[in-house]
């Protein structure tokens, strides 16, 4: 009997899932279902969409060969059928079939399996503030989102815009308001510093001053109170504790929260934070049911807490796990340090591991290391500084988190990502003591690094200031 997938998402994971299993087993019969009309799409890339520099849609939407990955493409080259614009509404676990509505025609199907994914991502959380459904006010969750506030700024409608929530997509859609658009834009954040949970306060004030820079007023520490505007006029204003901003656009993304109200009416358990419970090789708490991606909460390496990961570098690795166990193999995932980097204009930003704050709450006793110094040769013509911070544990002096900030991405960010060739991932996933790290190898030409790598410096910086216990 050939082997039946159902897989119920197809953005990031989803797809990856269907073609390594393909790939392995290629008599599998594997169907994905999908809610909205777009699918297997780089949603990291929205705001460069917005911003211009993907000059169309289908740019997020192809592969590197510019083969659109549409049904056909899915069914005639990866041998995958995908069902658009239809929802799972229920999990029949003992009877292993899925209730499924066909959105453009009203009917319901029941779609059995073997083996079951889910896939579903993660939800924008919407704070409850009046106004929020107005006309120009907008999450960023998909494509039909993107479009939709492209098409308002193309119309020459938006002079002036707020972005509530200052994480990751929140910086990007600023940046791309302001650089392309050149819309007066405003960012609010009720934290008092941007990217409250990636990095800390003194590595996000460089941020600050050049976004600040760059023309995008950073209110923080407020929160919107409400929306100001009405169906007709669409809006035209927000009002925080402090102040009142006029605007034509309204740009939510105050987080995300894992998409798992699916899984929890099916019995599957889940976590803390609201994401689905996986064992090491992601299956959920029924073994013929699996999950990754958005939606599931995932260990943390350095913490050893259970945390939701929005990444979409995490949701691929996933989905290529995930196939691999369901075709008959036996992979692992041990966790992530939560490796992160984006880039706001001409400022890099990249991190690992945990912030002195997470780690504090982790039950560490963190102290950390900063330097600055350039990030090549000092010699080369387009070298720049780049800030370096290293956080440890006082106690076990383990290596809890590493944050940079630079002005050159191929510099900073495999600062954080990489740490270069001293493979600070494995180390750090293992909290290794700062001793094991303080004579590191690494490559040098005056384009790749200055001679004096910043990671090792912060780390004698960091090992000359507490004393060895």
């Amino acid at each position: 009997m050939k082997l039946n997938v159902l897989i119920i998402g197809a953005v990031a994971l989803g797809p990856k899932v269907a073609c390594r299993i393909k790939r392995l087993v290629p008599e599998a019969e594997i169907t994905v279902i999908e809610k909205e009309n777009q699918f297997s799409y780089g949603g990291c890339g929205i705001p460069y969409y917005v911003g211009g520099d993907v000059a169309n849609i289908e740019g997020l939407c192809s592969t590197s060969a510019h083969a659109i990955r549409d049904g056909l493409f899915f069914k005639n080259v990866k041998g995958v059928t995908v069902r658009s614009a239809h929802e799972a509404l229920s999990i029949d676990r003992q009877r292993k079939h899925v209730r499924v509505r066909d959105l453009a025609a009203g009917s319901t199907a029941l779609l059995p399996y073997d083996k079951l994914v889910i896939a579903t991502g993660a939800t924008p959380a919407v704070p409850p503030i009046e106004g929020i459904d107005l006309p120009g006010v907008s999450v960023v969750a998909n494509l039909t989102h993107a479009v939709r506030i492209k098409e308002q700024i193309a119309r020459g409608g938006v002079q002036k815009a707020v972005v509530i929530g200052a994480g990751a997509m929140g910086l990007e859609m600023a940046e791309a308001l302001a650089d392309m658009w050149e819309v007066d834009t405003t960012l609010v954040e009720m934290a008092d510093q941007l990217l409250p949970q990636a990095i800390g306060p003194d590595m996000s004030l460089l941020l600050q001053k050049h976004m600040e820079a760059k023309g995008v007023k950073c209110l923080l520490a407020d929160s919107v109170m409400r929306i100001v505007g009405s169906q007709e006029t669409g809006v035209t204003a927000i009002e925080t504790r402090n102040t009142r901003i006029p605007c034509e656009l309204v740009i939510l993304a105050a987080g995300v929260r894992p998409n798992s109200k699916l899984a929890a009416d099916a019995g599957l358990a889940i976590g803390m934070h609201g994401g689905i419970i996986v064992d090491d090789r992601l299956r959920t708490t029924d073994p013929d049911i699996y999950a990754g991606g958005d939606c599931i909460e995932m260990l943390h390496l350095v913490s050893g807490q259970r945390v939701p990961m929005p990444l979409g570098s995490l949701a691929n690795r996933q989905g290529r796990i995930i196939g691999t166990n369901i075709a008959g193999g036996s992979v692992r995932f041990k966790g992530t340090v939560g490796t992160f980097c984006l880039k706001i204009f001409d400022l890099a930003v990249a991190k690992a591991g945990l912030t002195e704050k997470q780690a504090v709450a982790a039950g560490f006793t963190p102290v950390h290391s900063v330097v600055s110094q350039p990030d090549r040769a000092h010699f080369y013509p387009t070298h720049g500084i780049m800030h370096l911070k290293l956080i440890a544990d006082r106690k076990s002096r383990q290596i809890l988190g590493i944050e940079a900030v630079g002005p050159n991405g191929d510099a900073s960010s495999p600062a954080s990502m990489q740490w270069r060739p001293c493979c600070p991932m494995q180390s750090m996933s293992m909290r290794s003591p700062i001793w094991k790290l303080l004579t590191p190898r690494h490559m040098h030409r005056p384009w790749t690094s200055s001679t004096t790598r910043p990671t090792p410096s912060t780390i004698s910086s960091w090992d000359t200031t507490i004393p060895s216990m």
